[in-house]
């Protein structure tokens, strides 16, 4: 009887532990796991099983530079540093609308967020499906999106959101919104600031030990971040910024030691070190041996462009093919808006996040927690799996027989539409699935776009 309760006992604790380690895909790192600041042991850390799970995040990029709002192409977020530049047209723009000894600090108080709404900005972010999300906090302009006492540049000590600007802790209010709302919340940090006196100086390693470290752990703490988008180092190698005992202090001492994801923006390392490898406009292609995120804008811009219009938005159509072309190369999408110096998620924006929710809805099942098939594709039908079910996202609609090669059915096999009540017939022939394909009118079709066949059991 002893041998007999002390075995169930142990049986008991196993699988408790397997059910804490389970939640939500947290707590991946074994206890007490020590990672040394060096990338052998750093890059030996398992990824968080939330990350993959959750597949579609929404990038938020709002801060100083959605004041003036505009280039003539590219990246808007970019505009202090554009602006001084003669050959480019954001100079003229800059001379014409601002004048020459217009600071670009002063932008800072003109970020008023009069509209900013976080419990609005959550509610379209759940709705569109996403996940997790990632608020710059501070980009290459340093400018602080919470209260910090890291708030200097060349021409002011107050570059923070709570004593200038908004005079409040967005931040915190965002976070706060989204967890209502259960999506994860995230971070974008840029390691380099352009208007940091040590920065201007050249003073890299001085900057980066006794400002960037400082000021990169207090926010960490503050508002401990489940995803980390490093950005802004590629001026100076990993040894410079000392990535590596940053990255220690991250996995050993943090928080988030936990569950925190990173890119691999630390100084020279992209696509080589970081929890994810990060392709940025990249067209979803991805690595196959290494988890990654693709992230891009909604148009060509990351902050807002008020010089875009229509025609350079992606439309809804196309950014649900870029989600499942990510989904299919096994990767995650983090899709940017840009919201307006008030404070307001242009229209735009929240129209195609909208319909990238309508589809979630439906066809979720085909991206939320899936992983990259040993075949990806057969002509427009893109493959991802779960277990041993095959989903086959047709990017097109299939027609009256949909033939396909890659499937593996069983006599059990059985084939739904996702979001479609009726049975789906299919048969073998000559070794290829034969599936009749629902003829439905169009008020009865279950989405506009990328239909979804689930094909259980032929994952094999």
């Amino acid at each position: 009887m002893y041998h007999l309760a002390r075995s169930t006992a142990i049986v008991l604790l196993a699988l408790s532990m397997q059910v804490l380690v389970a939640i939500d895909g947290f707590a991946q790192s074994a206890p007490g796991q020590k990672y040394e600041p060096n990338w052998t042991s750093l890059d030996s850390r398992p990824l968080p099983e939330w990350f993959n799970k959750a597949k579609f995040g929404i990038f938020i990029v709002w801060g100083p530079y959605s004041v003036p709002s505009w280039v003539p192409n590219g990246y808007a977020e970019w505009y202090g540093e554009r602006s001084k530049r003669t050959k480019d047209g954001t100079h003229k723009f800059h001379l014409e609308n601002y004048g020459k000894d217009f600071k670009y600090e002063q932008f800072g108080s003109m970020l008023k967020a009069e509209l900013f709404d976080a419990d609005f900005w959550a509610d379209i972010i759940s709705r569109s499906g996403a996940r997790y999300v990632s608020f710059t906090v501070n980009y290459h302009d340093g400018f602080a999106m919470w209260p910090t006492e890291y708030a200097k540049t060349i021409n002011t000590n107050s570059w923070n959101a709570m004593v200038t600007g908004p005079k409040r802790d967005v931040t915190g209010e965002l976070k706060t919104a989204l967890e209502k709302k259960g999506v994860t919340f995230g971070i974008y940090y840029s390691l380099m600031e352009w208007y940091h006196p040590l920065w201007v100086a050249n003073k890299k390693e001085k900057f980066a030990l006794e400002w960037m470290h400082p000021k990169f752990k207090e926010v960490v703490r503050k508002y401990e971040p489940s995803f980390i988008f490093l950005d802004g180092e590629w001026l100076a190698d990993y040894k410079t910024w000392h990535s590596e005992e940053l990255a220690a202090w991250l996995y050993n001492e943090s928080p988030v030691k936990n569950y925190v994801v990173v890119n691999d923006r630390w100084g020279k390392t992209r696509g080589k070190h970081g929890d994810i490898f990060s392709s940025e406009y990249g067209g979803a292609k991805g690595w196959k041996d290494h988890p990654w995120q693709e992230d891009r804008g909604m148009g060509d811009s990351y902050g807002y462009n008020r010089n875009e219009n229509v025609f350079n938005y992606n439309t809804g159509k196309q950014l649900i093919d870029m989600l499942t072309k990510c989904a299919m190369n096994g990767g995650n999408l983090l899709l940017d808006i840009g919201p307006t110096a008030d404070g307001r998620i242009p229209v735009i924006m929240q129209d195609r996040l909208l319909e990238m929710g309508r589809w979630l809805k439906v066809n979720g099942e085909a991206v939320y927690g899936t992983h990259r098939y040993k075949i990806t594709n057969e002509g427009n039908v893109r493959y991802t799996v779960k277990g041993n079910d095959l989903y086959a996202i047709c990017v097109s609609w299939p027609g009256d027989t949909l033939i396909l090669n890659t499937p593996k059915p069983t006599p059990r096999t059985e084939i739904t539409m996702l979001g479609y009540q009726g049975k789906v017939h299919w048969t073998m022939q000559d070794g290829a699935l034969h599936i009749t394909v629902p003829q439905l009118t169009i008020d009865k079709l279950p989405c506009q776009h990328a239909w979804v066949l689930k094909i259980l059991g032929a994952a094999k």
